[in-house]
């Protein structure tokens, strides 16, 4: 067989309390020795199960019902197994298992262990496959972890995944996966969770530690901009079954099925123009109606454009505790939110963007008064009346809670699992004792229309519905109180692009429609691009860039907003990513910028007017020229 893996015509079935579902139909495909074969679909397309088929484990309710999973296994001069005659737990599937094909899972801090150091996690697979002693095994972690990109390799190894960033935790379990060199590695969405920046970075660390430890990769994803930087094949998979194949520069020249065609055009990119939506593949129909556009009128002397919310000098930190489980530890002090100062008209959508940990949710905490602030203003234009949220006590700010709600990045852990989506969407009518029991549910069915849900299926609980449902669910509750301004922190990052398509072409539509205001937070540039009226750019605790979507992304002028530009995957594969070209503009450390845009204690810097409400941060007394303007 000159394949490494061959699967002829897969079927897997679960049996469930409400019957038999069969989630893998009929698929076959093949990975060929060192290439990489990229698995796309939608969220419940059978991507994983497939990839537990492969791995050997399925969970007990599922079973493979028919079907050849063929593996040439080089460690046994290319034997031919079919990996779906062998027990999961005997041991001839324990030997592929980890040792000649291994798998990245999506999140890697529900994959690791807590209590066991990374050193430690990355050896057990290692000696569970290999003759190895202790001190060998602990030399080939360190030089492991060398490989993956860790900064310090033997201080890591003593190092608990809790003390661990995202894009290092990936690493880690980069590590794992490939410590006994793998003849296949399974990435199934390595990627999703993490920002432009760390996603560049891990691809291009899959990529070369492919070309150098000479395996195949089996990268599963709904992400075409991934796709297309990676991929030598690609299987479209809808349903549990296979839409289309071929190499990928057939499937993104000439896409032939409707269903590949329709994921294509779902996906956002900086080359829309203006008023061009998206096509999701199914979309939504949502119906609105008398109760919510029956809401508190602005006074007619008020400007339409007038500042809803300003935010001026908004500064957060934290210390960490001096005591840990581990001894004690001098106190650090962090800055989350540096002097941040944006505003955001009425009826505007403000993009704020930037890599994980750079204060995006600390500032959206600190404006719903979630978390209290070290110092500045957050003022409300409350139909005239202008309120500081931050000075306010207690019981006036319950009132104005009603006009400012908050939609979460998960919908899974933002919705009581106990509580029907009747009463989750009730609840803060409840709270805030609007309307009789017979009002608020004629509200919640209203609500349900308005975000494209069926009200008979009200009864039911979170777990029962799919992602993009359980975010709309999320966004009917913070309908419920008639905002004015909605903040959404990373609403739509959960989601596969068909769905995320549907989500955003609602976000936009009921802007329009209920006159609503949001700050939109997100590490997805292009998703900022097609949802927002202006952007601003974050790192580090500081707005470095802010200027109208068609500025920004078009003449991005500060050193980090070029840095994230050129870290977006397109799904072009005329744009590849150029990883030395981004490898190039640094790392994402202010004070190693280049001037004028670096940012230390000695270099005091200010906002420069570039006009157009285009602002730049660099040190003072930077010339116009210096900024490229």
């Amino acid at each position: 067989m000159d394949d490494l893996i061959r699967i002829n015509d897969l079927r897997v079935e679960f049996s469930l309390l409400g019957g038999t579902i069969e989630a893998v139909k009929g698929v076959s495909m093949r990975i060929r020795p060192g290439s990489t074969v990229a698995l796309v679909g939608e969220s419940g397309s059978g991507k994983s199960v497939i990839a537990q088929s492969i791995m050997g484990i399925l969970p007990k309710v599922g079973r493979i019902t028919s079907g050849e999973i063929l593996f040439a296994d080089p460690d046994k001069n290319n034997e031919v197994i079919d990996i779906v005659s062998l027990s999961p737990d005997g041991q001839q599937m324990r030997d592929i298992r980890g040792g000649s094909i291994s798998i990245i899972f999506q999140e890697p801090m529900t994959s690791l262990s807590q209590f066991h150091t990374v050193g430690d996690q990355i050896g057990e697979a290692l000696h569970l496959h290999r003759d190895i002693g202790s001190k060998e095994g602990r030399e080939a972690v360190e030089k492991m972890l060398r490989l993956v990109g860790f900064p310090d390799p033997s201080a890591a190894i003593d190092t608990y995944a809790f003390e661990l960033s995202g894009g290092l935790r990936q690493r880690a379990m980069i590590a794992m996966a490939l410590v006994c060199r793998p003849a296949l590695l399974i990435a199934d969405e390595p990627t999703t969770a993490l920002d432009v920046s760390i996603q560049a970075t891990i691809l291009k660390l899959i990529k070369e530690l492919q070309a150098e430890l000479g395996m195949a990769v089996l990268m599963i994803t709904h992400d075409l901009g991934v796709v297309a930087n990676v991929a030598d094949e690609v299987v479209v998979l809808y349903h549990g079954k296979v839409m289309e194949s071929g190499c990928v520069g057939d499937i993104f020249g000439k896409p032939g099925h409707k269903y590949l065609q329709a994921l294509i055009k779902a996906v956002p990119h900086f080359d829309m123009k203006a008023g061009e939506r998206l096509t999701p593949v199914h979309e939504i129909d949502y119906e609105s109606g008398p109760l919510m556009s029956a809401k508190e009128p602005w006074p007619s002397d008020l400007d339409k454009e007038a500042t809803l919310l300003s935010v001026n000098g908004l500064t957060k930190h934290y210390t960490t505790r001096k005591q840990s489980w581990f001894g004690s530890r001098e106190a650090t002090r962090i800055t989350a939110v540096d002097g941040v100062n944006f505003d955001i008209k009425r009826g505007e959508c403000l993009g704020l963007v930037g890599e994980s940990g750079c204060g995006k949710s600390s500032v959206s905490k600190l404006i719903m008064r979630a978390i209290s602030s070290d110092a500045g203003t957050v003022t409300f234009n409350d139909r005239g009346n202008i309120v500081d949220l931050l000075s306010v006590e207690d019981e006036e700010m319950m009132p104005l809670r009603r006009k400012i709600q908050m939609i979460f990045q998960d919908p899974v852990g933002s919705l009581n699992p106990r509580m029907t989506v009747f009463d989750i969407i009730r609840e803060p009518l409840v709270i805030h004792e609007i309307g009789s029991a017979r009002e608020q549910a004629d509200m919640v069915r209203e609500l349900v229309r308005l975000v494209g849900l069926d009200p008979r299926f009200l009864n039911r609980y979170p777990h029962s519905f799919s992602g993009g449902q359980r975010q709309r669910i999320g966004l009917a509750r913070a309908l419920a109180l008639k905002p004015d301004l909605l903040i959404c922190d990373e609403p739509v990052s959960a989601l596969d692009v068909s769905i995320q398509a549907q989500v955003l072409n609602l976000f936009k539509d009921l802007q329009k429609d209920l006159n609503l205001t949001y700050l939109f937070i997100s590490h997805n540039l292009a998703v900022v691009d097609y949802i927002a009226d202006r952007i601003a750019v974050m790192c580090r605790g500081r707005i470095v860039e802010i200027a109208p979507r068609e500025l920004l992304f078009r003449n991005p002028v500060h050193h980090y907003t070029r840095r994230l530009m050129a870290a977006v995957p397109y799904p072009d594969l005329d744009r590849k990513l150029d990883f030395s070209s981004f490898e190039k503009l640094g790392s994402n450390e202010p004070a190693s910028w280049p001037k004028p845009f670096a940012i230390r204690p000695d270099l005091p810097s200010a906002m420069f007017d570039l006009g157009g409400e285009h602002y730049v941060l660099a040190a003072e007394g930077t010339s116009p020229r210096e900024l490229g303007s």
